[in-house]
C-alpha cells in the first residue's frame, strides 16, 4: 500500500495519496493511533487524507468495512530552522548565490525572497546554496525556507538598487593622477570600489548620491569611470580625460 508522500510536518496538515486495493467505503486511516482527515476516497485503489500532527515515525492504516490494513511507515520531520545567509544583500537583478545555514534543510523544495521564489541545492541537512531572484524592487524582504517539515523564516535579505553616475567634478586631470574629485549619482551608499581609467581610485562615500575620490595614474585621453556597488555596475565611457604635460 503506496503513500505519497512518505513524510511531512510534525504540524500535521500533509496532503496524502494512499494507493492499495480494496479501499472502497475507508471509514478511517490512522497514522500511529491519530486519525487521519479523509478528504476523498474516489475509488477501489485511492484514499486521499490529510495528516495529523505526530512526532518520529509512525504506521499508516487504512480500515474499511473488510478490516484493517498492514501499517505503511510515515516519517514526521520538523520545520526547518535557517541559522543565517552568507550574504544578506544583493542586486534587484538577483542572479547571486546565497548560502543558507541551518538544520532541518535536507527536504528543501524551495526558498522564497519575499514574494519570489527560488529552487535550492541542497547541499546537506545544513547547507542550501540558492540562486537569488530578482525583484521588482529595493527593500529589504524576508527569506522563507519551505521544506517537508514546514517552512521556516526570521531571516532578512536586501535588495539594494542599480546605481546611477552623474558628470564628475572636476572631470579631467593630469595624467599623473591625485585630482580630487566628486561623482555625483544615486544608489552609491554601499560603494566597494571606484575605478579610473582601468584603476582603482582611492575613495569616500559622502552620501548616498555622493562620492568622493582621488584619480590614479592613467593615460592621456578620455577614460572610463566605474562605480561597483552592491546593487551593480555604473558606468561613464568618457567620464575623466587625462590630459598630458607639457613637453620640451
Amino acid at each position: 500500500m503506496p503513500i505519497s508522500p512518505n513524510q511531512g510536518s510534525t504540524g500535521g496538515g500533509t496532503t496524502v495519496a494512499i494507493t492499495g486495493t480494496g479501499l472502497a467505503g475507508t471509514t478511517a486511516v490512522h497514522f500511529g493511533t491519530k486519525p487521519a482527515t479523509i478528504v476523498s476516497n474516489p475509488d477501489d485503489t485511492h484514499v486521499n487524507v490529510v495528516s495529523p500532527a505526530a512526532t518520529g515515525t509512525v504506521g499508516v492504516t487504512v480500515t474499511t468495512p473488510g478490516g484493517t490494513s498492514n501499517p505503511v511507515s510515515f516519517y514526521y520531520v520538523g520545520a526547518p530552522s535557517k541559522a543565517g545567509l552568507s550574504v544578506s544583500s544583493g542586486p534587484t537583478a538577483g542572479g547571486n548565490t546565497v548560502t543558507i545555514s541551518g538544520t532541518g534543510l535536507a527536504t528543501t523544495t524551495s526558498v522564497s525572497f519575499g514574494a519570489n521564489t527560488a529552487v535550492p541545492t541542497v547541499v546537506s541537512d545544513s547547507q542550501l546554496n540558492v540562486t537569488v531572484p530578482a525583484a521588482t524592487a529595493a527593500g529589504s524582504v524576508g527569506v522563507t525556507v519551505t521544506a517537508a517539515g514546514g517552512s521556516g523564516n526570521g531571516l532578512t535579505y536586501t535588495y539594494v538598487a542599480t546605481p546611477t553616475i552623474g558628470t564628475l567634478s572636476p572631470n579631467s586631470g593630469p595624467t599623473s593622477g591625485g585630482t580630487a574629485v566628486t561623482i555625483p549619482g544615486t544608489g552609491l551608499t554601499t560603494t566597494q570600489s571606484v575605478i579610473i581609467g582601468g584603476a582603482a581610485a582611492p575613495f569616500s562615500v559622502i552620501s548616498d548620491t555622493e562620492i568622493a575620490a582621488v584619480t590614479p595614474p592613467g593615460t592621456a585621453g578620455d577614460q572610463t569611470v566605474s562605480v561597483v556597488t552592491t546593487g551593480g555596475t555604473a558606468s561613464a565611457a568618457a567620464g575623466f580625460a587625462y590630459v598630458a604635460g607639457p613637453g620640451i
